[in-house]
């Protein structure tokens, strides 16, 4: 099959899946689930056969000559927008995280779903059938949950959700890229809300939706006024060296920047949206609120790595915009948002007891990572932190979801259902109970943290601080530092917590592992988590570099480097090698896991108020535990004037006074005159001329109906008289007539 047909066929399965579920086997779960999930598997076949092309045809030719196919879409009076697929290298290094992460994540999601087993079946750990009735340890009975109810739909939601997001990877324009931007926002918002019976479910989904539908407006800006300087939304006719020198080169007249920078800056703040970057952070913490498979899917698999990969994309025209290096200028921006968006997320993740919530912010946190990275100007550190990122988070949000099942057993064996199994503090002691979840978590967990030389975070992140510090942005570096010190010290207190010294909880005590189709993904997930760093080791890295060759760097490198070359937009690196990033790293990295260790391996107490970093921040702790008032602080900046602006302005001025008053005025304008005309018109002459003939016939009638007597003697002198009577007209007239 032709490249550009699987190309096409990529978001098809998916989106094919979605449909059949949706209008034919709703009601067959196990049916659903296998559209699903053999849909994952097909798009997965296909992205590995083209990423195998790929690697066969080399970076340089698939850079020159890019695979892409299209066809005319939107008549715009000469001509078409066009809609269409692309294969470079990103293009093909994408593709390689998005399958595996995707497939990964519908696998588990059967597990998932199914939180015992099928009736009438024990698994070897004793794990009991659904609505079996089970005897806690005080007497108390309670019913193993069955399987969730909204099992098709939820199939159906993500089943859509991958179709967007493939269909944003393969696109060789913004306008389909925007079209699967979209439908991912659409399915967060469907799947967020998915337990839309919680009312803070339902306020996530909203949230969600609400707060990125913000940066989408301002994207949608940036592709509107990129059309019309451009007349094409085409990546392969935008990235053209004479185009971007034009966009370059013309004044945009606001604040200072080109036409390439408003227009790079307007996208970004889509990038903002989406990828959950501060100030617009807030809706990502609340979407812990779906299922943990949609957390997945969301930080590692789709929606806001949409948002980072648009920004590498459009790399070339954020550069462009860059070359007068104005002060709002696309990289300086983004420099300046994700170095302190990563501090800013990671100081309150160390403050979180929800385990998913810690990772939600981490999310944010690196996300930041690359986006700072970006605005170093390394599209490809950026794109290595996001592939290894993607494996490493989806490997942790799925062990928190294992880890929060083997919880949810012990609730129910102990019947005390006031625990939350997502709070870290109720566990404790989990390595001995979920050994595969323990092990694979730790795996997840000591990426995120770069752990030096054998996990994938490592090398990624070392990446983006050798390109902060080498392109001279010292400030970015060591706020970043700083972040992942932070971030290595919030994942080792997360492990210590969840995992090691003793159970804190009963219902610790009796957590069990989840069933393989949760344990196999975890597995498959944390080999890359370690592996997917080999292939961007440094050449100049001391004692490992040239082992293995760069190939990463070679690779995504050759995606943009020749038109960067030509268009004179390649930046400055300082000569030589530092080894400031690489000790920085190791000394955060290392330092952060021991005292997060160091510090919480003695706690006892379920409570968490024996937090010791509560009792060494004191206020400040509570400052970081509130997020920093920042939803407090939109309430009362944002969604109170709005609400008092629908409700006072919006609903009693406008729509009841002005709207409904001139509708209530021309309503009584036309009744009066109708009244009016009522009175001065119709009833005297319409209604008085009817009266007048119904009562000229009424008089009529009275008149002659004495003749009505009833008496047949007086009906035949009336004929008689007649006949005499005619007959004398008749004599008269013939007789008179000549």
């Amino acid at each position: 099959m032709p490249t550009t047909t699987l190309l096409w066929l990529l978001p098809v399965f998916p989106l094919l899946a979605f449909v059949l579920i949706v209008l034919f086997t709703n009601r067959n779960k196990a049916l659903s689930h296998t559209l699903a999930v053999g849909a994952a598997f097909l798009s997965w076949l296909g992205a590995m056969v083209i990423f195998v092309r790929a690697l066969q045809i080399g970076p340089e030719a698939l850079a020159e000559h890019p695979i892409d196919s299209w066809v005319n879409w939107i008549p715009t009076g000469d001509s078409f927008l066009k809609i269409g697929v692309m294969l470079d290298p990103l293009t093909a290094a994408v593709l390689f995280f998005v399958a595996w992460t995707i497939l990964m994540i519908f696998v588990y999601s059967i597990g998932y779903h199914n939180f015992g087993q099928p009736e009438g079946d024990h698994d070897q750990k004793g794990l009991p059938p659904h609505g079996a009735t089970i005897v806690d340890e005080h007497g108390h009975k309670h019913v193993v949950p069955s399987v969730e109810p909204m099992y098709s739909r939820f199939f159906a939601y993500i089943g859509l959700f991958a179709f967007g997001m493939y269909l944003l990877a393969v696109s060789d324009n913004l306008l389909t890229l925007f079209v699967g931007w979209e439908i991912m926002g659409l399915c967060s918002y469907l799947l967020i809300g998915f337990w839309f019976a919680k009312p803070s479910a339902r306020a996530a989904g909203i949230k969600a939706f609400m707060t990125t539908r913000v940066g989408d407006v301002f994207m949608l800006l940036g592709i509107a006024y990129l059309y019309k300087a451009t007349g094409t939304l085409s990546f392969q006719d935008i990235f053209k060296p004479e185009m971007l020198h034009a966009l370059a080169n013309v004044d945009s007249g606001v604040l200072g920047l080109s036409a390439a920078g408003l227009i790079g800056l307007l996208l970004f703040i889509g990038t903002v949206g989406k990828s959950a970057q501060w100030p617009l952070h807030v809706w990502l913490p609340d979407a812990m609120e779906g299922p943990t498979p949609v957390s997945a899917m969301i930080h590692a698999a789709t929606m806001v790595s949409a948002g980072v990969y648009m920004v590498i994309r459009m790399f070339p025209l954020l550069k462009a915009g860059s070359a007068n290096e104005a002060f709002l200028s696309p990289l300086a921006v983004m420099a300046f948002i994700g170095a302190f968006t990563a501090l800013f997320a990671a100081t309150i993740a160390v403050a979180q007891n929800d385990i998913k919530r810690v990772l939600a912010y981490s999310t944010i946190s690196q996300l930041g990572y690359m986006i700072a990275a970006l605005g170093a100007g390394s599209y490809i550190a950026a794109t290595f932190h996001l592939i290894t990122h993607a494996f490493f988070k989806a490997l942790l949000f799925l062990g928190s979801g294992s880890v929060i099942h083997g919880m949810e057993h012990g609730v129910l064996h102990t019947g005390n259902h006031d625990v939350d199994p997502q709070d870290m503090f109720n566990m404790g002691g989990l390595a001995k109970k979920m050994p595969i979840t323990f092990w694979t978590f730790l795996i997840g967990g000591f990426a995120l943290s770069g752990f030096p030389v054998l996990t994938a975070g490592f090398w990624s992140k070392d990446e983006i601080l050798s390109t902060a510090f080498l392109s001279g942005h010292r400030v970015v570096f060591w706020t970043l530092a700083v972040a992942a010190f932070l971030t290595a010290f919030y994942t080792m207190r997360q492990i210590t917590l969840t995992f090691l010294g003793e159970p804190r909880t009963k219902e610790a005590e009796h957590a069990q592992e989840t069933p393989w189709t949760m344990t196999v993904p975890l597995m498959v997930l944390a080999f890359f988590a370690v592996t997917a760093g080999w292939i961007g080791i440094p050449e100049t890295f001391p004692g490992l570099g040239g082992i293995l060759p760069n190939w990463f760097h070679h690779w995504v490198g050759a995606t943009y480097e020749t038109l960067l070359e030509e268009a004179h937009l390649v930046g400055e690196m300082a000569e030589g090698h530092s080894l400031v990033p690489l000790m920085t790293s190791l000394t955060v990295s290392l330092g952060g896991l021991f005292l997060g260790w160091l510090t919480y391996k003695d706690v006892k107490s379920p409570d968490p108020a024996t937090d010791p970093l509560k009792k060494w921040l004191g206020p400040v702790h509570t400052v970081l535990q509130n997020k920093y008032y920042f939803d407090e602080l939109y309430q009362v900046i944002f969604i109170r004037p709005a609400a008092w602006f629908a409700e006072v302005f919006t609903f009693r001025w406008v729509d009841r006074g002005a709207i409904d008053g001139t509708i209530h005025a021309i309503a009584r304008t036309v009744f009066d005159a109708g009244k009016a005309l009522a009175y001065g018109f119709d009833l005297p002459v319409i209604s008085g001329a009817g009266d007048l003939i119904g009562n000229t016939v009424r008089s009529f009638g009275r008149a002659f109906r004495v003749v009505q007597t009833g008496r047949v003697q007086d009906y035949m002198v009336a004929a008689m008289t007649s006949v005499v009577a005619f007959g004398a007209l008749v004599y008269y007239l013939l007789v008179f007539a000549h």
